[in-house]
Formats: C-alpha cells, sequence, structure tokens
C-alpha cells in the first residue's frame, strides 16, 4: 500500500462534527478530516503522539494549558498523554496523524462498511 487516494475512501465519522478518510501502516494512522464550524472536541488525552495540520479555517487548540489558534499552514503537536482539546472557528480541514496506529479508528472503519 505504499499510494493512498484519499478522494476514493469511505467518509467515516470520528465524533460529532469531525469525519473524514483514514490510512493505517503497522504503525501510524494518518487522517484527512473536514471539521464543522463550531465543532467543540472536549478535552481527552491519549497514548497516542498526534499531528494536526490545518489546511483550511480556523481551529483553536489547548494543549496541556496552553492555547493557540491555528490557521492554515499551521501544526499542532500533542504528545503522548498531554490533555488537549480544540473549537472549530469555522469550518477547517485537517491532516492528522497519530503514532502508533489508532486501533479505535480501525475499528470504526470496519464497523461503517
Amino acid at each position: 500500500m505504499p499510494f493512498v487516494d484519499f478522494n476514493s475512501k469511505k467518509i467515516i465519522k470520528i465524533w460529532d462534527g469531525i469525519y473524514g478518510t483514514l490510512a493505517h501502516s503497522e504503525q501510524q494512522t494518518f487522517g484527512h478530516f473536514t471539521i464543522d464550524s463550531g465543532t467543540v472536541l472536549p478535552e481527552h488525552s491519549h497514548f497516542h503522539e498526534q499531528w494536526c495540520h490545518v489546511l483550511e479555517g480556523e481551529l483553536e487548540f489547548e494543549i496541556d494549558g496552553e492555547k493557540m489558534l491555528l490557521t492554515s499552514g499551521m501544526t499542532a503537536y500533542i504528545p503522548s498523554n498531554a490533555p488537549h482539546s480544540a473549537v472549530a472557528h469555522t469550518l477547517c480541514r485537517v491532516i492528522d496523524c497519530f503514532t502508533p496506529a489508532r486501533q479505535d479508528f480501525i475499528e470504526l472503519e470496519k464497523n461503517s462498511q
């Protein structure tokens, strides 16, 4: 699987207001997500490291008590187990990368087929 066409993959609902397409390797999960304007992602944490790169929109992140409004071209790095939350001020399109692979997202994909 050296190439992935995210345009042809099934769209998966991750949470209310967050949906997109996913690809997985043995070590990582890579997602192209849309986040609806006004979506609030409550504070949570997970053992995965996460990178969230904003392609479009305004996404306010709070990571371990530090807030930043991200816009196109900006990236947030979320360390393993760091508490984080987000609010989409506009419609956002992001690329997320998780290490290790997200087994919960793999299961979401299997259950939505």
